[in-house]
């Protein structure tokens, strides 16, 4: 192992305990399936504005290791949605599918425009 790959590890590890706990956290506060949909929001947006800041400032690719791949992927859940819209009825499945991509898309911009990704 490259002593970059050794480092970034725990970093990942120490982001995805604080992010799956924060899931967790998020479903006993609301219940499924709106806090899969509002993880996944909060998660697009954040993915967003972090992934362009990164790429505009350049802040360190410790935190990016940390908070985007750590933290944000263990806090949003595709697997959860999929199987939120595998168990629901056709017309509830549909809408919730696209409603979770419009917005999550849009949270996304949104980020990345509060990062100043659209200068």
């Amino acid at each position: 192992m490259r002593l970059k790959e050794r480092h970034a590890v725990p970093l990942v590890a120490v982001g995805g305990f604080f992010g799956a706990t924060a899931r967790y956290g998020a479903d006993v506060l609301f219940g499924s399936p709106m806090s899969t949909f509002a993880v996944n929001v909060v998660g697009c947006f954040a993915l967003g504005y972090l992934l362009y800041s990164y790429r505009l400032d350049g802040f360190s690719e410790r935190l990016r290791l940390l908070a985007a791949t750590g933290f944000i992927s263990s806090f949003t859940t595709y697997s959860t949605f999929a199987h939120e819209v595998f168990v629901a009825s056709p017309v509830f499945a549909v809408a919730y599918v696209a409603v979770s991509y419009a917005v999550g898309f849009s949270a996304v911009a949104v980020g990345a425009y509060t990062a100043g990704g659209y200068r």
